[in-house]
């Protein structure tokens, strides 16, 4: 045998001895892991209209005063501050002209331009209510009225609507005296949809203006 059969030989010997010391390797599939070759996989992006899109993560304001405020806003005007209807209501609560000289308001196109405003305005003719129906409120909060339980925040959101006389009407005739905006909303509708929120920090004021809010 001639040396250079002894070196193969050695070579192949070698490679035997250390190889038979070891274990093959054992593959292990991991179910949570592994994608089976029947199994498809589908990937989505977002579209160009849901990349634009805005998403708001509002507050949840429940009963509080300012969920009353802030629904009753988007009630009347979707929470626009320089809206005016139709029938000549202005602002985000949709005041009257007369209303808001009552409150020391004369310059209206003023008013649609003043967010802080327009939010004392509301503040004071709460206050303005909330005086004028003080001793409806006190007899009639708990009871039902046609159907509806009668508390303090379904008052002043429907003298809001309809003003403190109508309330006052309704709720002497036991309901049958119902009365309805240029639109045809019912201060039944504001009794029903307002109740039950915490009005508690408007203070009676007979004398309330929305420049000393």
């Amino acid at each position: 045998m001639t040396r250079k059969q002894i070196y193969y030989v050695g070579l192949f010997s070698a490679i035997t001895i250390l190889s038979s010391g070891f274990k093959p390797f054992e593959s292990k599939v991991f179910t949570w892991f592994h994608v089976f070759e029947k199994e498809e996989i589908f990937y989505t992006v977002p579209t160009q209209i849901e990349l634009n899109q805005t998403f708001f993560n509002f507050p949840f304001t429940g009963k509080t005063f300012i969920g009353f405020q802030q629904s009753l806003a988007a009630k009347e005007s979707l929470c626009k501050y320089n809206k005016v209807n139709t029938l000549g209501y202005l602002g985000k609560y949709q005041f009257g002209i007369e209303t808001l000289r009552i409150l020391g308001i004369r310059d209206t196109e003023a008013f649609l331009f003043n967010r802080k405003l327009q939010e004392k305005a509301f503040l004071a003719n709460l206050s303005r209510n909330k005086w004028d129906l003080r001793k409806e409120i006190k007899r009639y909060s708990g009871k039902i009225i046609a159907g509806i339980e009668i508390s303090e925040s379904g008052i002043l959101a429907a003298a809001h609507l309809g003003g403190a006389g109508s309330v006052k009407r309704f709720l002497k005739t036991n309901g049958r005296r119902k009365c309805k905006d240029g639109y045809g909303t019912s201060i039944l509708e504001y009794l029903n949809d307002f109740a039950g929120y915490d009005t508690s920090s408007i203070e009676p004021n007979e004398k309330a203006k929305a420049k000393h809010y």
